[in-house]
C-alpha cells in the first residue's frame, strides 16, 4: 500500500481547495483549445475534447511530474491534419496508438535522459517561441466569424473585457492568493456579460461541446502494410513531438517549483495516454505548456489538479455544456494572453551582452523556428545539432600538448582537451616525428579518447614513428578508452600506469 501512495505522490501534503479551483480554471481554458486544435485537424470538436480529458488525466495520474497539464495540442493538431484529410478520422486514431506504444518504448528505455543533451538556449528558444504562438493564437479572437476585424462597438466592449480579465490576472495576486486569480477573472467577466446583457464571442460560438462518454473504439481499418507505410511515419512525427514538447514543458515546471519530475515515468505516461486516447475517439495530445502555467501561478503542486481538470472537462461535456458555452471568450482570451506574457523569458533579453554570441544566434533562431513554423521538434532538433557542432568546432582547436624529455630520454606529450573527430588534424601537427627520440610518450591524463576517429589518429601517429623505427606508448588511458583501442585492433603498447577513471552519471528514473 505504501509503494503505492508513493507511485502516485498521494501522500504529500495537499491544499485541496486550491488544487480544486485550479484544475476549474484549467478545465475553462482546456475548452476552447480543445475544440480549436481539433478543427485545425478537420475533427469533429468532440475528438479534441475527448482527447483533452483521456490524456489529461492518465497523464495526471501516472506522469512524472504533479501539476503539469496535458491535452489536445496544437503541434499534434497540425502533424494529424493532413493523415485526417487524406484518410480520415480511422487512421488519425491508429497514428496515435501507435504513437502511443512508441512513448511506451521511449519510456521503457529510459530514453528521457535525452532531454539533458538540450542547452540552456535552446529551452530559451523554445519557451519564448511557444509564448509568441500563445499570444499570437490570440488574436484571431478579435476576427468575427467572416475573418474580418472586430470593429467599432463590438472591438470596444471585446477588448475592454480582456483587458479586466487580464488586470484582475496581474494585480489580484498582490492582494490574495485564496482563489487563482484566472478563475477569478472568468467569473467576473462572466458576471459582467451576464449582468448588463453584453453581445461578445461567447465558447458556444466555436461549436457545441455537448456529447457523451468517450466511447470505445478500435480503429477499423485492415491491418495490413499499406496501412502500416501510410500511418507509422505519422506516429513517429506524433510520438517525437510529443515527448519533447511533454519533457521541456517539465524541465519549464522543474525550473520555476524548484522540484524535479521525472523525464522517462512522463514518456511511459503519455504513452499509455495516447494508446487510450486512440482507443476513446481522442486525437491524442502531450503536456500543454499554457495550461500548466495557468496551473502552477495557481498554486497547484499536485496531481489533484490536473485529475480534477479533466473530470471537470468530462461534467461539462455530459452536463454543463449550455452553461460553459455561454462563457465570454474575453475572459479565457485575457488568460490566455496572460499566459504569454508570463511564459516568455524576459530574462533571456538581459543576457543578451553576457552570453556568447553563438549561444544568441542559437536562441534567436529557435525561437524564431517555433515561431514561423510551429515545429517545435524541428525547432529543438535545429537547436540541438547547431549548438553541438558548435561545441565541436570550439573544442576541436582546444587541445594541447605540453612537451618535455624524462631522464632516460624518452619524449613525453602531455595533452589537455578531448580528442575526436574535430580535434585528430590538431592532434597529428603536435608531433616531430623527426625530431623526437625512438620512444615517446603520450599521456592522456588530462585527455580522453573519445571516438572512433580518436582511435584512428593514434594509429596513424603510431604508424608514422614506426616507420621512422621509434616507438609510441601511451600513458594514463582510462578502462573504457582501453577497450576501445583493443576493439578497435590499435597497433599500440599501452603501458598501465595509474590510469583515471571516468564514471558515467546513470538516470535511475
Amino acid at each position: 500500500m505504501t509503494r503505492l501512495l508513493n507511485l502516485f505522490d498521494f501522500r504529500q501534503t495537499v491544499d485541496y481547495k486550491l488544487e480544486v479551483l485550479s484544475g476549474l480554471t484549467v478545465a475553462m481554458a482546456l475548452i476552447p483549445e480543445a475544440v480549436a486544435f481539433a478543427l485545425i485537424a478537420g475533427l469533429s470538436p468532440l475528438t479534441g475534447l475527448y482527447a483533452a480529458f483521456v490524456v489529461g488525466l492518465v497523464a495526471a495520474v501516472m506522469g512524472g511530474r504533479p501539476g503539469m497539464i496535458s491535452g489536445a495540442t496544437g503541434a499534434i493538431a497540425v502533424i494529424i491534419a493532413p493523415l485526417a484529410l487524406s484518410h480520415g478520422v480511422e487512421y488519425v486514431f491508429a497514428a496515435v496508438i501507435m504513437a502511443g506504444f512508441l512513448q511506451l518504448a521511449a519510456g521503457f528505455f529510459r530514453l528521457g535522459k535525452l532531454m539533458r543533451l538540450v542547452p540552456q538556449p535552446v529551452i530559451f528558444g523554445f519557451v519564448n517561441g511557444l509564448a509568441i504562438i500563445i499570444g499570437g493564437s490570440q488574436i484571431s479572437q478579435f476576427k468575427t466569424d467572416t475573418g474580418d476585424w472586430l470593429s467599432g462597438s463590438a472591438l470596444g466592449i471585446f477588448g475592454g473585457l480582456v483587458l479586466i480579465s487580464m488586470a484582475i490576472i496581474a494585480f489580484l495576486p498582490r492582494l490574495t492568493k485564496a482563489v487563482p486569480a484566472g478563475l477569478t477573472a472568468i467569473l467576473v467577466v462572466f458576471g459582467v456579460v451576464a449582468a448588463f446583457g453584453i453581445d461578445t464571442k461567447t465558447v458556444g460560438d466555436l461549436a457545441s461541446i455537448s456529447g457523451g462518454f468517450p466511447p470505445f473504439h478500435l480503429p477499423s481499418l485492415p491491418f495490413d502494410m499499406d496501412m502500416l507505410r501510410t500511418v507509422f511515419p505519422y506516429a513517429v512525427v506524433v510520438a517525437g513531438v510529443g515527448l519533447i514538447e511533454s519533457l521541456l514543458t517539465l524541465n519549464i515546471i522543474d525550473e520555476l517549483t524548484q522540484t524535479r519530475g521525472r523525464g522517462n515515468r512522463e514518456c511511459v505516461a503519455q504513452g499509455t495516454a495516447n494508446i487510450l486516447s486512440g482507443m476513446f475517439s481522442g486525437m491524442g495530445g502531450c503536456a500543454m505548456i499554457g495550461q500548466s502555467l495557468i496551473n502552477v501561478s495557481s498554486g497547484a503542486r499536485a496531481r489533484l489538479s490536473g485529475i480534477v481538470a479533466a473530470v471537470m472537462l468530462l461534467v461539462f461535456i455530459l452536463f454543463g455544456a449550455s452553461l460553459i458555452e455561454k462563457l465570454p471568450m474575453a475572459a479565457l482570451t485575457g488568460l490566455m494572453i496572460m499566459v504569454a506574457i508570463g511564459t516568455f523569458e524576459w530574462a533571456s533579453l538581459r543576457t543578451f551582452r553576457r552570453m556568447p554570441t553563438s549561444d544568441v544566434i542559437i536562441m534567436i533562431l529557435v525561437t524564431a523556428v517555433t515561431a514561423l513554423l510551429h515545429n517545435l521538434a524541428l525547432a529543438v532538433l535545429a537547436g540541438v545539432i547547431i549548438a553541438a557542432l558548435i561545441f565541436a568546432w570550439d573544442n576541436a582547436v582546444r587541445i594541447r600538448a605540453r612537451k618535455h624529455v624524462d631522464a632516460n630520454g624518452w619524449k613525453h606529450y602531455q595533452l589537455y582537451g578531448p580528442l575526436f573527430f574535430g580535434s585528430t588534424t590538431t592532434f597529428a601537427e603536435k608531433f616531430d616525428v623527426n625530431g623526437d627520440p625512438d620512444h615517446i610518450v603520450i599521456d592522456f591524463e588530462e585527455s580522453r579518447i573519445s571516438d572512433m576517429s580518436a582511435i584512428e589518429a593514434i594509429n596513424k601517429v603510431t604508424a608514422r614513428y614506426a616507420a621512422a623505427g621509434k616507438k609510441v606508448h601511451l600513458k594514463h588511458i582510462s578502462g573504457d578508452c582501453r577497450r576501445l583501442l583493443d576493439r578497435a585492433g590499435a597497433i599500440i603498447e599501452v603501458n598501465h600506469y595509474e590510469d583515471p577513471t571516468y564514471k558515467v552519471v546513470t538516470n535511475t528514473q
